[in-house]
């Protein structure tokens, strides 16, 4: 089945499985790279688990088919699948020999290479979901031991709204500093801020809040790094 692909969608909840919230989206990109590329689908596997999640019976199906028939799995986003950089190993490693490819990464070669470089994106991914957790929980605790308290206003007294944006700021500082390698030599070669988000998404990369990169969103990552 040299053509063949087969599909893995991934939503995180029940109601989004059953509303087809993210679903239709995923499908629709699965739809138009396989056009594009003359492909055709073999088949569909649909997982509604959150993406924390090792235990995925569907995606285990999925791998399991592209393996007994050479078909290729195809899976929208690469955040679908994981962020996890090892899991994403043990994945592209089940897949066969027909391998994994992503509807969002559609200049990632096939083979080897594309392997190191996704498995690359992913680790990037899994460092600013860690450093940013990491630098979230000290600052929340030098609040804490401060005696400032945490957490939504309940009529008491007000919570110190200051310890809080200073928590954010290091957060946004945190994320800055994971991209310092990517985005000042490319600045420093002369990209536009556009061109340096365009790059950003080609490797997989989001903003802090997980969206698409605008040149302002580029611009303020530069702003936090050392001049």
């Amino acid at each position: 089945m040299p053509n063949a692909r087969i599909a893995y969608l991934r939503v995180s909840t029940q109601a989004q499985g059953r509303s087809g919230l993210g679903l239709e989206a995923q499908r629709e990109a699965v739809r138009s790279h396989l056009a594009a590329a003359g492909w055709r689908l073999a088949g569909e596997f649909v997982e509604v688990e959150s993406g924390r999640k090792a235990d995925r019976p569907q995606l285990a199906e999925a791998l399991a088919a592209c393996r007994l028939t050479g078909a290729v799995l195809v899976v929208a986003k690469l955040d679908r699948l994981a962020r996890d950089a090892q899991f994403l190993l043990s994945v592209l490693g089940g897949a066969g020999e027909g391998g994994v490819v992503f509807c969002d990464l559609p200049t990632v070669p096939a083979g080897p290479v594309g392997r190191f470089l996704v498995t690359q994106m992913a680790a990037v991914a899994e460092l600013e979901a860690g450093l940013i957790a990491q630098r979230t929980r000290a600052a929340l605790a030098a609040a804490k031991a401060r005696g400032a308290k945490l957490g939504g206003w309940r009529g008491g007294p007000k919570v110190d709204t200051a310890a809080g944006t200073k928590a954010r700021q290091e957060q946004a500082d945190a994320f800055a500093a994971t991209l310092a390698g990517i985005v000042a030599p490319l600045r420093a070669g002369g990209a536009s801020l556009r061109q340096i988000g365009a790059t950003l998404t080609e490797r997989g990369i989001k903003t802090a809040r997980g969206g698409a990169w605008s040149a302002d969103a580029v611009a303020a990552v530069l702003a936090r790094l050392p001049a």
